[in-house]
């Protein structure tokens, strides 16, 4: 897909810029062999994607509807994902040999994941004082799938899966712009030999700021002693072993 017209928020390439077209979603998907990668082994037939020759794009007959997010934009609207037509040409065009079977269910993973992302984003935001503005909205992302975070890098040294995807999402809350990194795992939800494909998503603040150190430090003393302070918060969790 085009870089304006036809982008969500799973950024899927390293990308020199961002997407600031409303009609853009907020998962960058100059890089989506990484996810096509994931989601096609786990395809019917048992196939991951293949190389194709330089050839015409061939014709589609694949719904051109579009779901609108629930991700906020600075200008008031929402972002939105592409129909499964517009997926099915990017991934075409970037010679992931995509079958048109597969979108019915690739586009809505691709966007049920997003919109998690964003979920989580929205949990590290909570009290933050986002409500005084008209809550946060997501201003920019980056996909970063050769950059592996600090983490990331950590938890694979422990034995961990390293992330198969990167992004990097600029918010805006009330003016001030803040950073978060997520690194996107997969699994499967009954052990390495199911076919159940699952996701984690490792969501939080950068530290590249004192902003995101409080929230990170704030968060992990609250996971920490919360049974001592009647506090719910879940513990951090980690990502799938490999």
């Amino acid at each position: 897909m085009s870089d304006s017209a036809e982008k969500c928020p799973v950024d899927h390439h390293a990308l020199a810029s961002s997407s600031t077209s409303k009609d853009s979603c907020p998962v960058d998907h100059s890089q989506r062999s990484s996810w096509t990668s994931i989601l096609g082994r786990h395809s019917q037939d048992g196939h991951g994607a293949a190389e194709l020759p330089d050839t015409p794009l061939p014709s589609t007959n694949l719904p051109l509807e579009r779901e609108t997010s629930s991700i906020p934009r600075t200008d008031g609207e929402n972002w939105v994902y592409p129909s499964q037509a517009q997926f099915y040409a990017a991934m075409a065009r970037k010679n992931h040999d995509p079958r048109e079977a597969d979108m019915k269910v690739v586009v809505p993973i691709h966007n049920a994941v997003n919109e998690r992302a964003w979920g989580e984003i929205m949990k590290w935001e909570n009290g933050q004082g986002g409500d005084r503005c008209g809550g946060v909205k997501l201003v920019s992302f980056k996909g970063r799938p050769n950059d592996i975070s600090p983490r990331a890098r950590f938890y694979s040294l422990l034995g961990f899966s390293r992330p198969f995807d990167r992004h990097d999402w600029v918010v805006d809350r009330c003016g001030t712009r803040k950073r978060y990194v997520i690194d996107f795992y997969s699994g499967h939800t009954n052990g390495p030999s199911s076919k159940n494909l699952s996701f984690y998503l490792d969501v939080r603040p950068a530290l590249d700021s004192w902003e995101g150190v409080r929230m990170r430090t704030e968060r992990f003393w609250r996971q920490a002693f919360g049974r001592l302070w009647g506090d719910s918060t879940p513990p951090q969790s980690v990502p799938p072993r490999s």
